[in-house]
């Protein structure tokens, strides 16, 4: 769907306000957040003592084509400000297991013990591995002592795993990657795609819970960004439900400029945490859409910076 179908098949409803859970359930959600960089968005914050809790975890992000020099030196900063970073591991970008290693040396030597394992944004491999599960296979990380692996999930499925609809693969894979937990010494979990919908993110882990899918979930949702930002991206990631939650929520079409902040979805996560303790959702995961500051912002103001628990 191009820009233009887009914006014709919008039906701009106005919707009732939405207000933060008042009783202190969404800062208690928010606790131990973490946040999303590359290393070009990274460079652009002086100090990011400045702008998160001490004990933020942050991830980078590596693109296709991001020199592995960056990302060590981002890794090798955030470390060096106080921060647990979780630099991205995208299979299909990694040539073969000499680089592989390579790669986790180099981030084992400025202090970097995580990892987010996942597949990558390339559609087919340059090299020897395909997905997450072949990297953890290779025994690498838990050689070099790294304390935290964190894999992909996708609430909404992924036609990445399943061209053709449904979701087999996808299950098969968490069936995979929650047995891989009794096998290395690293703690485990799901970090998902970005969702805008309480309900299907609700569905998703009962159903992983029923299915004796015990991997703690750290659940994607986008920062404070302007709503055309946020539609652009959604189309990007093949986010499909996104566009109509989006829809539904805006007024008119002025509001494609005007901030979109994702309080209503956390809200409703939270209320349901707060009255199912055993709901498997551990952590909220920032991706900052519309900025680093912006989302570092909306965090101050809805969260409780001062019972901000540390990473371990």
């Amino acid at each position: 769907m191009n820009w233009k179908n887009l914006v014709a098949v919008l039906n701009f409803k106005r919707n009732s306000p939405v207000t933060s859970v008042a009783d202190g359930t969404l800062a208690s959600f928010l606790n131990g957040f973490s946040i999303e960089v590359m290393p070009r968005t990274a460079a652009k914050i002086e100090d990011f003592r400045k702008i998160l809790p001490q004990g933020t975890r942050v991830y980078v992000a590596q693109l296709d084509g991001t020199p592995i020099e960056e990302m060590v030196q981002t890794a090798k900063r955030l470390n060096a400000e106080g921060f647990p970073v979780m630099p991205h591991f995208p299979a299909r970008i990694i040539a073969d297991r000499a680089m592989l290693e390579e790669w986790i040396k180099r981030y084992a030597d400025v202090g970097v013990t995580s990892a987010l394992l996942l597949a990558g944004g390339v559609d087919k491999p340059q090299g020897d591995f395909e997905d997450s599960m072949q990297l953890l296979g290779t025994g690498l990380f838990d050689k070099h002592g790294f304390k935290r692996l964190h894999v992909a999930g996708h609430p909404e499925g992924n036609k990445d795993i399943d061209p053709n609809g449904g979701d087999a693969a996808v299950m098969d894979a968490l069936r995979w990657k929650n047995g891989f937990q009794e096998r290395t010494d690293a703690k485990m979990a799901l970090v998902t795609q970005f969702v805008f919908e309480s309900a299907p993110v609700i569905a998703w882990v009962n159903r992983l819970q029923a299915e004796s899918i015990s991997l703690p979930i750290h659940i994607g949702v986008a920062g404070p960004a302007k709503l055309h930002t946020l539609i652009k991206f959604a189309m990007a990631c093949g986010v499909g439900p996104s566009v109509r939650v989006l829809t539904r929520r805006a007024k008119d079409i002025t509001k494609l400029v005007l901030p979109f902040k994702p309080t209503q979805v956390l809200s409703e996560l939270a209320r349901h945490k707060a009255a199912n303790p055993n709901f498997n959702i551990e952590s909220v995961h920032f991706f900052p859409l519309g900025s680093i500051n912006k989302t570092a912002e909306y965090t101050a103001e809805h969260g409780n910076p001062a019972r901000i628990k540390a990473h371990a």
